[in-house]
């Protein structure tokens, strides 16, 4: 079975630094995209950041040049350095498995990440 475990969300303030992990387990696949979304209640979910195993990143438009993903294909982990937070990025964070990057299948219970001004 496969399962995603989100992990480094709390409360920083405006400035701060946050970097979430993913587990991903129960998955074998040599090829595969990980992604990070973001969504405030009542709010659309909000594509931040998406890794493949070929190392091609994509980054949501409100945190290019301030985050960073990352993928460990030795232990399918995937990260993302927030720095530079803002009020605005306050949001839970769901990290999401997909056959492509185009595709997913698969969402984790999400991690709170709280940026006070």
């Amino acid at each position: 079975q496969v399962r995603l475990e989100e992990s480094g969300g709390g409360s920083v303030e405006s400035g701060g630094s946050l970097r979430l992990s993913c587990q991903a387990s129960g998955y074998t696949a040599s090829r595969y995209c990980m992604a990070w979304f973001r969504q405030v209640p009542g709010e659309e979910r909000e594509f931040v950041s998406s890794v493949d195993t070929d190392g091609s990143t994509t980054y949501g438009e409100s945190v290019k040049g301030r985050f960073t993903v990352s993928l460990s294909n030795v232990d399918n982990t995937l990260y993302l350095q927030m720095n530079s937070l803002k009020p605005e990025d306050t949001a839970m964070y769901y990290c999401q498995l997909g056959f492509a990057c185009d595709y997913y299948f698969e969402r984790g219970q999400g991690t709170q990440v709280t940026v006070s001004s």
